[in-house]
């Protein structure tokens, strides 16, 4: 992994301009603009739906109830929170936590390609049925759950439910586990893939990148759910 400060330094700066940000009328509610935190050139982004009450309060993403089981599943397989990079699609609060509107949605949209081009992440981990939109068009993530996508640029998406939802029906919770646990692999598999890209070795076997049909899964059959993650 390279020790450049340019990507840190970079995104401070879109983080600095997210909190002064009136581009819609989320600006007019909130206590704090959540853009985001975490590590800027890790290879896995968790990309949620928006800021709940506890992130509007922090500024910070993920620290509510919902925020709990995310950490909690990640140091559960070992990943270190303060090693990936997490954020939310709208960066302000909807009223009454409601879902994120349209516009709401565009408005933030360039904030977060600016944060993937920052991060230049080999795996997007969406949360809820949001995020997941940007890259599975038109699916139910009841359905797709763990599918993994290969979405160009050396990058793969993983749609995986939202925490919220997963507190909201505990009978979730173990597919959920056994998910995150097929996590850790995968980051080891990018990071060698990083590895051998900067000493000009090429990708290794395994890991996603343009015209690998590996990593454009068929869809699963009625009702079904396809999974490289089970």
């Amino acid at each position: 992994m390279t020790t450049s400060s340019a990507p840190r330094d970079a995104m401070a700066a879109l983080e600095a301009e997210v909190k002064t940000c009136r581009q819609c009328n989320l600006c007019e509610g909130r206590t704090h603009a959540v853009p985001g935190e975490g590590d800027p050139q890790s290879v896995i982004l968790f990309i949620g739906e928006g800021p709940g009450a506890d992130e509007d309060a922090q500024g910070r993403p993920f620290v509510g109830r919902s925020g709990q089981l995310l950490t909690r599943m990640l140091e559960r397989v070992g990943i270190d929170r303060a090693r990936v990079y997490i954020t939310n699609v709208v960066k302000c609060r909807p009223p009454g936590n409601r879902d994120p509107l349209p516009p709401e949605i565009k408005a933030c949209q360039a904030y977060l390609a600016r944060q993937i081009d920052i991060i230049n992440p080999r795996i997007v981990v969406t949360l809820g049925r949001f995020s997941m939109q940007r890259w599975f068009p038109g699916e139910r993530i009841t359905r797709i759950q763990g599918r993994i996508r290969n979405i160009g640029q050396g990058r793969c998406a993983i749609p995986l439910f939202h925490p919220a939802a997963v507190l909201r029906d505990p009978g979730k919770m173990a597919a959920y586990e056994r998910l995150f646990a097929r996590l850790p692999e995968l980051i080891a598999r990018a990071q060698e893939a990083n590895r051998k890209a900067e000493r000009g070795e090429g990708l290794p076997p395994g890991i996603p990148h343009p015209g690998d049909p590996d990593f454009d899964v068929p869809p699963a059959p009625s009702g079904g759910q396809a999974s490289l993650l089970d």
